[in-house]
């Protein structure tokens, strides 16, 4: 790491935060509407284009954790931290099956939330409510590890001060991008990341396809890039008394890789910030456009990847893995590339923690505010707030941040993605299905969740005796997996064997709002943007 501040890389990536940032208020003058109403802040109008969704869902979906965390897992434990590329292939073919009934069924009613469609479907505040907590829940840890993808930026380039630095001092260039954040996501709402996803996207191309070819040829080519990673990976780790890692997963550990894929593909698109992004789009076929060229990012994932063991034969050591590419930035680039690139992280933060925070405050005012709180709260009164709530969970997330372990960042997410794949049942089956009971539903989501969080908390690490990782031994098969699918089989098995038994004894159902026809619906269609109704006296759960 190069002594004191790097002044150039720092004058680079001011330039660019502080283009973004008027980017971001700019944002609230473009295509504005006359009404005040979560449509238009929480969903930008729904009136974005093929490539707008294309780079907002990007700049939803390949993060701050994107860029430190995959390559950094890498740079740990090798070939096992690939597991975020087959993923992201895998996802695609997923959406592209419910992603438009979706899209159609939520423009058709006025939805706005996963949780205002499970409500309208099944007729059950109570489920909708569990949908809505889970989605905040999730998003809290995910928003934190942008901040993280910032905060390590900010380390690499010296500012801040030491580990010895007073903490208000040390954190304040964090606190400083998390107010600004904060200010333009108020005032613009969805449309701040949307037009700032184009700057970032563009940046982080242009900085993969640079690194990918600039750092091989100064550290001799990918032969001598291999071969250094093997030799590191092969060493023992004094912690564990194993080795480091592997360049390729061993067979004791291909059932966590395949689970961990599996399980992240099916989460992925249950995260309401994927949702947000999804909605604000024009018609169905966007969405469908979409789920055919997104993976492309997942061409740009495997290269990032490669930074890991890249890091390693640069002879990059580090305390916290998460400074592991910065580092690697800062060493092998010219200093006002490596400004850059540093851009290219920060920015790669702001834009998916705005998106999430708007999804997360549209869950609170929708189906808690308005469903348990005030019923009769008009569109302005929604709007603000949801502009209120979007502030109150960056400041969550930037607790969470400030106040846990930063060197297993991406166990945040995993967490996260543990809880939220439990919402899976209710929303993509009941975008095919109404067979499932609503009470079944909600029992399974109990299920998971509380089998989720207590197999989570009881994996321990070298660095942490609690939430130490998300993989457990699967019961009955003696494999070790992730946690996240086991909770989710449970979760489907306890809603499959309660909806027999609950539809045998003829239990209430709710009262279903959609039609077929609603869930093949485009933007032209007659009936559409409907404002979702109060739910009845027989809807409750």
């Amino acid at each position: 790491m190069k002594d004191g501040v790097n002044g150039v890389a720092l004058a680079v990536f001011i330039f660019f935060f502080l283009a973004v940032t008027v980017m971001g208020f700019l944002a609230a003058r473009w295509r504005k509407a006359e009404n005040d109403s979560l449509d238009e802040w929480g969903l930008g109008g729904r009136s974005f284009g093929t490539w707008i969704t294309w780079f907002l869902l990007g700049g939803d979906l390949y993060t701050a954790y994107t860029f430190v965390a995959v390559p950094a897992a890498i740079y740990a434990a090798g070939a096992a931290g690939f597991f975020a590329v087959p993923y992201t292939i895998l996802v695609y073919p997923l959406i592209f099956t419910f992603l438009p009934r979706l899209w159609s069924v939520s423009h058709k009613h006025g939805y706005v939330t996963t949780s205002d469609f499970v409500r309208g479907r099944f007729g059950s505040k109570g489920l909708s409510l569990a949908v809505a907590v889970t989605g905040i829940l999730a998003t809290m840890p995910y928003i934190a590890l942008q901040l993280v993808g910032i905060q390590a930026v900010l380390d690499v380039m010296g500012i801040g001060g030491g580990e010895n630095t007073n903490w208000f001092i040390k954190d304040l260039p964090l606190l400083i991008a998390f107010g600004v954040l904060a200010a333009y996501t108020y005032s613009s709402g969805l449309r701040a990341p949307a037009l700032i996803a184009f700057v970032k996207d563009t940046l982080i191309y242009i900085v993969i396809a640079v690194a990918i070819i600039y750092i091989p040829i100064k550290l001799g080519g990918f032969d001598d890039i291999f071969a250094k990673a093997g030799d590191a990976f092969s060493q023992t780790n004094p912690a564990t008394g194993a080795p480091r890692g592997a360049l390729a997963p061993p067979e004791t550990g291909q059932w966590t890789y395949a689970t961990l894929a599996l399980g992240s593909a099916l989460a992925l698109f249950m995260y309401p910030h994927s949702i947000t992004a999804t909605l604000s789009s024009k018609s169905r076929e966007v969405i469908r456009r979409n789920t055919t060229i997104l993976p492309l990012y997942s061409l740009m994932l495997g290269l990032l990847a490669l930074l890991g063991f890249m890091a390693i034969a640069a002879g990059i050591k580090v305390q916290n893995g998460q400074l592991a590419i910065p580092q690697l930035f800062e060493t092998m680039f010219p200093d006002w590339f490596a400004g850059v690139a540093f851009a290219a992280i920060g920015i790669g933060a702001l834009v998916p923690a705005a998106i999430m925070s708007i999804a997360a405050a549209n869950l609170f005012t929708r189906n808690i505010y308005k469903d348990f709180i005030r019923p009769d709260a008009t569109p302005e009164q929604e709007t603000k707030v949801s502009k209120l709530v979007s502030l109150l969970v960056k400041v969550g997330a930037l607790a969470f941040v400030l106040t846990m372990d930063k060197t297993v960042a991406i166990n945040f997410q995993l967490l996260g993605g543990i809880w939220i794949l439990q919402t899976f049942p209710a929303l993509v089956g009941g975008l095919f299905t109404r067979w499932f009971h609503r009470w079944a539903l909600l029992a399974g989501w109990a299920v998971g969740m509380v089998y989720g969080t207590v197999a989570a908390y009881g994996v321990a690490s070298p660095t942490q005796k609690h939430f130490g990782g998300s993989a457990k031994e699967i019961p009955g098969i003696g494999e070790i997996g992730y946690i996240g699918l086991t909770a989710f089989v449970l979760n489907v098995v306890v809603t499959v064997v309660l909806t027999f038994a609950l539809r045998a004894v003829k239990a209430p159902d709710g009262i279903d709002q959609t039609k077929p026809e609603d869930y093949t619906a485009d933007a032209g269609d007659p009936g559409v943007q409907v404002e979702l109704p109060p739910a009845t006296a027989g809807s409750s759960h």
